[in-house]
């Protein structure tokens, strides 16, 4: 639809129709303190080559991940994505498809769906999955009131290596609806703290493998605890391509499973959007927020797919509604269907493999350098290394070598006390190369000698 702005003319007749003299009495109940004097400080309208190159040179300021050693990690991870995903998805019947409620003329909108909560309830070995979350942290705080609302319990407590954002968005939401959120202190090793934390009236505890330091922790010890007092066991995952090589949620004993599903079939972005992984046990399949789409037969006995057990409607009650988040991630998961598609089973736990072999030479190299100290027991793909400077000092310093060298710990939680402690990431993507000039460059910035 082509834009046609309206002519001094147009907007004359518009002012006539309504009894106004100017544009400016539309605005007679705007305090005069309140409106502007002039026009904002923003540059003026601009023909399109202008406007982009504009923004190409505003554009150029960034530095893309795949253009020098990168070792971020903390909740969103750089892998290589098959340009066949990208094909794939921009399909006008996928790139526009929206609200799948008419299921006559959503089928293939509806069984990609379908797959893909297929595929989500095999990772987390739980039973039932949603369509999809916003994101992982979302997930996560729509776990802890769903337990809320099995248990009509109002406490949560939350493990020292739940990433802080997750805690912060769990906290955010459960405060308004009444329920009281616990965080233990950030801790690079102790999940199992949440023991001693539970209560009677605790609704779940919220626990997190591989947690925010990278540490990789059997929760079954956890899980039992928690259900002999009453509680749910929440198990959170950020990095999602660690279910090829872990044990699942649910063989652990999770009740409910949430994880970001960003690493598979979806790049970094900016930050978002992403795709929220939920899955629980099939006892709980009435409370799961968001979407559930299920197998059917049309009246010709043919398969077919709707959504189900909950209403549109159910959705928008604000209070009385299970949740409020009534879509999906749509796009996004169905970057992750066909990215997992294509990888298979025995494809994730190649792709794993690697994740984990990586980061084991991106430890032994780190540990060599002096004055670095890696604090991981057991990893995945990512670990956290306590420096003898201040963490986001030495990232400064490397990115002046064009070295992206991890995030520090103080980033996502200011008040911890953990400055000193940089996380740092290996995937697929990261080369030896990467890594013999991180380490290099760490033991300058570490050394004090002057950056190259």
């Amino acid at each position: 639809m082509r834009y046609l702005p309206l002519t001094d003319a147009d907007r004359s007749g518009m002012l006539a129709v309504i009894g106004a003299a100017s544009i400016d009495d539309l605005f007679v109940d705007v305090p005069p303190s309140a409106r502007l004097a002039g026009p904002v400080d923003l540059p003026l309208h601009a023909g399109e080559l202008a406007v982009e190159r504009a923004l190409g040179a505003l554009a150029a300021k960034n530095r893309a991940a795949g253009a020098g050693p990168f070792f971020c990690g903390a909740g969103a991870y750089r892998h290589h994505v098959p340009a066949s995903v990208d094909h794939l998805i921009q399909r006008s019947e996928f790139l526009t498809s929206y609200t799948p409620y008419q299921p006559e003329i959503a089928q293939g909108t509806l069984q990609s769906l379908f797959e893909f909560q297929t595929q989500v309830a095999a990772l987390t070995g739980l039973p039932v999955a949603n369509a999809s979350m916003y994101d992982g942290s979302t997930a996560c705080a729509e776990a802890v009131m769903m337990a809320a609302r099995v248990t009509r319990r109002r406490g949560a407590v939350l493990s020292g290596g739940l990433h802080p954002h997750y805690a912060t968005a769990t906290h955010t939401l459960a405060h308004s609806a009444g329920v009281r959120t616990h965080r233990l202190a950030a801790a690079v090793d102790a999940e199992a703290a949440v023991i001693e934390a539970i209560n009677a009236d605790t609704a779940c505890v919220v626990v997190q493998t591989p947690n925010v330091f990278g540490t990789v922790t059997d929760v079954s010890a956890i899980a039992q605890a928690a259900h002999a007092a009453g509680a749910l066991l929440i198990v959170v995952t950020t990095e999602a391509v660690s279910f090829g090589l872990l044990k699942s949620p649910g063989e652990m004993g999770a009740d409910i499973a949430v994880a970001e599903g960003q690493s598979i079939g979806n790049g970094l972005n900016f930050g978002g959007p992403y795709v929220g992984l939920f899955a629980c046990r099939e006892t709980l399949l009435r409370q799961i927020p968001g979407r559930l789409c299920g197998e059917t037969v049309d009246a010709q006995g043919r398969r077919g797919f709707t959504l189900t057990l909950s209403t549109r409607e159910q959705h928008i009650r604000r209070d009385k509604a299970t949740s409020n988040i009534c879509t999906n991630s749509g796009l996004c998961a169905l970057a992750f269907t066909i990215h997992m598609s294509l990888l298979g089973g025995t494809g994730l736990a190649t792709l794993a493999k690697l994740n984990h072999a990586r980061a084991r030479t991106l430890r032994g190299a780190l540990a060599a350098v002096p004055g670095a100290h890696v604090l991981t027991p057991r990893l995945f793909n990512e670990f956290a290394v306590r420096l003898t400077k201040p963490a986001a000092e030495v990232v400064e310093t490397l990115a002046r070598r064009d070295i992206i060298a991890g995030v520090p710990f103080s980033r996502l939680d200011p008040g911890a006390g953990m400055d000193d402690v940089l996380l740092v990431c290996a995937t697929e993507t990261t080369t030896y190369e990467d890594i013999a000039v991180f380490a290099d460059a760490l033991t300058d910035a570490l050394s004090g000698e002057p950056s190259q």
